[in-house]
């Protein structure tokens, strides 16, 4: 993050705002051209670079995207294990991997393409405003989810050393987060209603860009209220239902993990050439 902030000042320093370059990419929408970055390194001269940083950008959305699919493929995979989604997406190859799960992730990906037309781009934007929203309210639940953890932990006496990781900031810094992550949550699609392409009030963005926070407190609401859940107070949560399940789990990785490294030979060339790109 600081890195990047960094960066984001150096550019402000080095590209002009008046520059024929920057107003050529803000006119490329989501090219590769359009990276402030490029426009910056041809500023400076150097020929060779743009297409260098051009591809690392290509690689680093890659990483991203394996990494994206290996959370949804497992999220639904989890969902399907619990009795929450259909029992075949809980299916898994002889190597573990939730293949049907993988499968049905891999299928939102061509929605990508839909970003080739001038006309599908719109459309593309308003899943990319809904998805950046449940996003945040992801974030939003983990962190509501850890400051509750650690109400549970202190008000059971379990120490910081009973833990093998806490963060660094602990719950002041959960609800730091969590005041951020509300506010972007809400004032990130303050453009809609400035005067734009539907007049004063951009109704259709509008709609996508918060649709998602009624949604998931009508899902909230309605999963309480069906299954008729009650608050939980810390000094009666449950602590240490699973840990043994889990604790089983981390021993299997510890052995094969050991295992590996009797065998350093098998992949040499994954590990040494392909695994440490992602």
């Amino acid at each position: 993050m600081i890195f990047y902030v960094l960066s984001v000042f150096l550019l402000g320093m080095i590209v002009p705002y008046n520059s024929p370059e920057l107003a050529f990419a803000n006119k490329q929408g989501s090219k590769a051209s359009a990276s402030p970055f490029v426009v910056a390194i041809s500023l400076a001269g150097i020929k060779a670079l743009p297409g260098i940083l051009n591809g690392c950008i290509l690689l680093f959305v890659f990483s991203a995207a394996n990494s994206d699919l290996y959370i949804a493929s497992r999220t639904i995979y989890g969902l399907a294990s619990q009795g929450k989604a259909p029992r075949i997406l809980a299916h898994t190859d002889a190597r573990g991997v939730p293949i049907f799960s993988l499968g049905l992730s891999a299928l939102f990906c061509l929605l990508a393409f839909m970003n080739v037309s001038s006309s599908s781009k719109v459309v593309f934007g308003y899943f990319v405003n809904l998805v950046t929203i449940f996003g945040l309210l992801t974030w939003i639940s983990i962190l509501v989810t850890h400051i509750f953890f650690v109400k549970a932990r202190k008000a059971q006496g379990i120490s910081d050393d009973a833990m093998p990781y806490t963060a660094p900031l602990g719950i002041y810094g959960s609800y730091v987060a969590l005041f951020f992550c509300c506010l972007i949550a809400v004032t990130k699609n303050f453009n809609v209603f400035t005067k734009g392409d539907y007049g004063n009030f951009d109704y259709k963005n509008f709609i996508t860009g918060y649709l998602g926070i009624p949604l998931y407190l009508a899902m909230i609401l309605g999963y309480k209220y069906w299954h008729n859940t009650k608050r939980i107070r810390p000094e009666m949560a449950d602590m240490y239902g699973g840990k043994a399940e889990i604790d089983r789990e981390e021993e299997e990785f510890l052995a094969q993990q050991a295992m590996m490294q009797k065998n350093k030979k098998a992949g040499w060339f994954y590990r040494t050439f392909v695994g440490w790109l992602f």
